[in-house]
Protein backbone atom coordinates (compact mmCIF):
# COMPACT_ATOMS: atom_id res chain seq x y z
CA UNK A 1 0.00 0.00 0.00
CA UNK A 2 1.25 3.51 -0.84
CA UNK A 3 1.19 6.04 2.02
CA UNK A 4 -0.86 8.63 0.10
CA UNK A 5 -3.57 8.62 -2.55
CA UNK A 6 -2.77 9.01 -6.26
CA UNK A 7 -2.58 12.48 -7.77
CA UNK A 8 -4.79 11.50 -10.70
CA UNK A 9 -6.87 8.42 -11.42
CA UNK A 10 -8.84 7.10 -14.36
CA UNK A 11 -11.61 4.75 -13.26
CA UNK A 12 -13.12 2.76 -16.09
CA UNK A 13 -12.72 5.75 -18.37
CA UNK A 14 -13.84 5.42 -21.99
CA UNK A 15 -14.44 7.88 -24.80
CA UNK A 16 -16.51 7.67 -27.96
CA UNK A 17 -16.79 10.13 -30.82
CA UNK A 18 -20.14 9.29 -32.36
CA UNK A 19 -19.97 5.61 -33.24
CA UNK A 20 -16.19 5.52 -33.09
CA UNK A 21 -14.62 4.16 -29.90
CA UNK A 22 -11.42 6.12 -29.28
CA UNK A 23 -10.78 4.60 -25.86
CA UNK A 24 -12.23 1.48 -24.27
CA UNK A 25 -12.60 1.50 -20.46
CA UNK A 26 -9.19 1.86 -18.80
CA UNK A 27 -7.92 2.28 -15.26
CA UNK A 28 -4.78 4.24 -14.41
CA UNK A 29 -3.36 5.70 -11.20
CA UNK A 30 -0.73 8.45 -11.32
CA UNK A 31 1.28 8.63 -8.11
CA UNK A 32 3.39 11.41 -6.58
CA UNK A 33 7.02 11.35 -7.59
CA UNK A 34 6.74 9.44 -10.86
CA UNK A 35 6.80 9.88 -14.62
CA UNK A 36 4.32 7.74 -16.55
CA UNK A 37 4.82 7.23 -20.29
CA UNK A 38 1.82 6.46 -22.50
CA UNK A 39 3.08 4.59 -25.55
CA UNK A 40 1.61 2.87 -28.57
CA UNK A 41 1.10 3.39 -32.30
CA UNK A 42 -0.79 6.30 -33.82
CA UNK A 43 -4.52 6.12 -33.12
CA UNK A 44 -4.08 3.91 -30.06
CA UNK A 45 -5.91 6.30 -27.70
CA UNK A 46 -2.92 7.89 -25.96
CA UNK A 47 -3.82 11.52 -26.63
CA UNK A 48 -7.46 10.83 -25.80
CA UNK A 49 -6.52 9.43 -22.40
CA UNK A 50 -4.21 12.38 -21.73
CA UNK A 51 -6.96 14.88 -22.63
CA UNK A 52 -9.36 13.05 -20.31
CA UNK A 53 -6.84 13.23 -17.46
CA UNK A 54 -6.43 16.95 -18.19
CA UNK A 55 -10.18 17.55 -18.03
CA UNK A 56 -10.19 18.80 -21.63
CA UNK A 57 -12.52 15.96 -22.64
CA UNK A 58 -15.46 14.49 -20.74
CA UNK A 59 -15.48 10.69 -20.50
CA UNK A 60 -18.29 8.81 -22.22
CA UNK A 61 -18.21 6.50 -19.22
CA UNK A 62 -16.18 6.14 -16.07
CA UNK A 63 -14.65 9.05 -14.17
CA UNK A 64 -11.45 10.99 -13.61
CA UNK A 65 -10.45 11.62 -9.99
CA UNK A 66 -8.06 14.31 -8.80
CA UNK A 67 -6.62 14.50 -5.34
CA UNK A 68 -7.78 17.62 -3.54
CA UNK A 69 -5.62 20.63 -4.32
CA UNK A 70 -3.97 19.12 -7.39
CA UNK A 71 -3.22 21.58 -10.20
CA UNK A 72 -2.90 20.23 -13.72
CA UNK A 73 -0.80 21.69 -16.52
CA UNK A 74 -1.56 20.31 -19.98
CA UNK A 75 0.49 20.61 -23.15
CA UNK A 76 -1.53 19.11 -26.02
CA UNK A 77 -0.05 18.05 -29.32
CA UNK A 78 -1.86 20.80 -31.20
CA UNK A 79 -1.05 24.46 -30.43
CA UNK A 80 -2.57 25.63 -27.14
CA UNK A 81 -1.98 29.33 -27.75
CA UNK A 82 -3.40 32.11 -29.90
CA UNK A 83 -1.53 32.47 -33.19
CA UNK A 84 -2.33 36.17 -33.63
CA UNK A 85 -0.88 37.11 -30.24
CA UNK A 86 2.82 37.38 -29.48
CA UNK A 87 4.47 35.01 -27.02
CA UNK A 88 4.35 37.71 -24.35
CA UNK A 89 0.68 38.50 -24.99
CA UNK A 90 -0.22 34.80 -24.82
CA UNK A 91 1.61 34.40 -21.54
CA UNK A 92 0.05 37.51 -20.01
CA UNK A 93 -3.41 36.32 -21.06
CA UNK A 94 -2.96 32.85 -19.58
CA UNK A 95 -1.35 34.32 -16.46
CA UNK A 96 -4.53 36.36 -15.93
CA UNK A 97 -6.61 33.22 -16.39
CA UNK A 98 -4.45 31.57 -13.72
CA UNK A 99 -5.10 34.63 -11.51
CA UNK A 100 -1.47 35.58 -11.19
CA UNK A 101 -1.06 38.68 -9.04
CA UNK A 102 1.27 40.25 -11.63
CA UNK A 103 0.59 38.77 -15.10
CA UNK A 104 3.27 40.95 -16.69
CA UNK A 105 5.95 39.68 -14.33
CA UNK A 106 4.80 36.08 -14.76
CA UNK A 107 5.02 36.50 -18.53
CA UNK A 108 8.48 38.06 -18.33
CA UNK A 109 9.76 35.23 -16.15
CA UNK A 110 8.33 32.63 -18.54
CA UNK A 111 9.85 34.36 -21.57
CA UNK A 112 13.25 34.30 -19.89
CA UNK A 113 12.95 30.82 -18.41
CA UNK A 114 11.89 29.20 -21.67
CA UNK A 115 14.09 31.41 -23.88
CA UNK A 116 11.14 32.67 -25.91
CA UNK A 117 11.29 35.72 -28.20
CA UNK A 118 10.14 38.90 -26.47
CA UNK A 119 9.31 40.85 -29.64
CA UNK A 120 5.87 41.49 -31.12
CA UNK A 121 5.86 38.72 -33.72
CA UNK A 122 2.62 36.72 -33.66
CA UNK A 123 3.05 33.22 -32.29
CA UNK A 124 2.00 31.79 -35.66
CA UNK A 125 5.19 33.26 -37.16
CA UNK A 126 7.50 31.57 -34.65
CA UNK A 127 9.44 28.39 -35.34
CA UNK A 128 7.83 25.06 -34.51
CA UNK A 129 10.22 24.61 -31.58
CA UNK A 130 9.41 28.05 -30.15
CA UNK A 131 5.68 27.41 -30.46
CA UNK A 132 6.12 24.13 -28.62
CA UNK A 133 8.11 25.86 -25.87
CA UNK A 134 5.39 28.50 -25.63
CA UNK A 135 2.81 25.78 -25.04
CA UNK A 136 5.03 24.29 -22.34
CA UNK A 137 5.48 27.70 -20.70
CA UNK A 138 1.69 28.15 -20.67
CA UNK A 139 1.26 24.70 -19.08
CA UNK A 140 3.78 25.60 -16.37
CA UNK A 141 2.06 28.89 -15.47
CA UNK A 142 -0.36 26.95 -13.26
CA UNK A 143 2.58 25.69 -11.16
CA UNK A 144 1.16 22.23 -11.75
CA UNK A 145 1.23 19.28 -9.43
CA UNK A 146 0.61 17.06 -12.45
CA UNK A 147 2.13 17.95 -15.83
CA UNK A 148 0.55 16.25 -18.86
CA UNK A 149 2.64 16.36 -22.04
CA UNK A 150 1.67 15.14 -25.50
CA UNK A 151 4.75 14.36 -27.65
CA UNK A 152 6.65 17.17 -25.87
CA UNK A 153 10.06 16.69 -27.49
CA UNK A 154 8.97 16.30 -31.11
CA UNK A 155 10.27 19.74 -32.19
CA UNK A 156 12.87 20.46 -29.51
CA UNK A 157 16.61 20.49 -30.04
CA UNK A 158 18.81 18.45 -27.63
CA UNK A 159 19.46 21.41 -25.32
CA UNK A 160 15.77 22.30 -25.07
CA UNK A 161 14.92 18.64 -24.54
CA UNK A 162 17.42 18.46 -21.69
CA UNK A 163 15.87 21.53 -20.04
CA UNK A 164 12.41 20.02 -20.35
CA UNK A 165 13.51 16.87 -18.56
CA UNK A 166 15.21 18.93 -15.87
CA UNK A 167 11.89 20.67 -15.25
CA UNK A 168 10.12 17.30 -15.18
CA UNK A 169 12.68 15.94 -12.72
CA UNK A 170 12.20 18.97 -10.46
CA UNK A 171 8.43 18.45 -10.45
CA UNK A 172 8.86 14.75 -9.72
CA UNK A 173 11.28 15.57 -6.89
CA UNK A 174 8.69 17.92 -5.38
CA UNK A 175 6.18 15.03 -5.14
CA UNK A 176 4.46 15.99 -8.34
CA UNK A 177 3.95 13.75 -11.36
CA UNK A 178 4.39 13.81 -15.12
CA UNK A 179 2.37 11.89 -17.69
CA UNK A 180 3.72 12.01 -21.21
CA UNK A 181 2.67 10.62 -24.55
CA UNK A 182 5.77 9.61 -26.47
CA UNK A 183 7.06 7.41 -29.25
CA UNK A 184 10.63 8.46 -28.53
CA UNK A 185 12.66 5.61 -27.03
CA UNK A 186 15.17 8.10 -25.60
CA UNK A 187 12.40 9.85 -23.66
CA UNK A 188 11.20 6.52 -22.34
CA UNK A 189 14.61 5.33 -21.25
CA UNK A 190 15.69 8.65 -19.78
CA UNK A 191 12.76 9.81 -17.70
CA UNK A 192 9.93 7.26 -17.38
CA UNK A 193 9.33 5.23 -14.23
CA UNK A 194 6.30 3.40 -15.56
CA UNK A 195 4.91 2.56 -18.97
CA UNK A 196 1.31 2.11 -20.11
CA UNK A 197 0.89 0.66 -23.60
CA UNK A 198 -2.30 1.27 -25.54
CA UNK A 199 -3.37 -0.62 -28.67
CA UNK A 200 -6.62 0.04 -30.52
CA UNK A 201 -7.98 2.04 -27.59
CA UNK A 202 -7.23 -0.64 -25.00
CA UNK A 203 -4.54 -0.68 -22.34
CA UNK A 204 -2.66 -3.92 -22.89
CA UNK A 205 0.34 -3.41 -20.62
CA UNK A 206 1.21 -1.42 -17.51
CA UNK A 207 4.44 -1.80 -15.56
CA UNK A 208 7.94 -0.52 -14.94
CA UNK A 209 10.28 0.41 -17.76
CA UNK A 210 12.32 -2.72 -16.97
CA UNK A 211 9.21 -4.91 -17.15
CA UNK A 212 8.21 -3.25 -20.39
CA UNK A 213 11.63 -3.81 -21.96
CA UNK A 214 11.46 -7.50 -21.04
CA UNK A 215 7.91 -8.01 -22.29
CA UNK A 216 6.63 -8.99 -25.72
CA UNK A 217 4.50 -5.81 -25.62
CA UNK A 218 7.56 -3.64 -26.34
CA UNK A 219 7.50 -4.57 -30.03
CA UNK A 220 4.18 -2.75 -30.50
CA UNK A 221 5.28 0.73 -29.36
Amino acid sequence: MRPEPPILSARGVARRFGQQIALHPVDLDVWPGEVVALVGPNGAGKSTLLALLAGALEPSEGRIERREGVRVGWMPQRPAHYGRLSARQNLELFARLEREADPGLAAEQALTGFELPADDRPAAALSVGNRQRLDLAIAMLARPTALLLDEPTAALDPRQRRRLWEAAAALKGAAGAVVLVTQNVEDLERVADRVALLLDGRMVFEGSVEEYRASAAAVFA
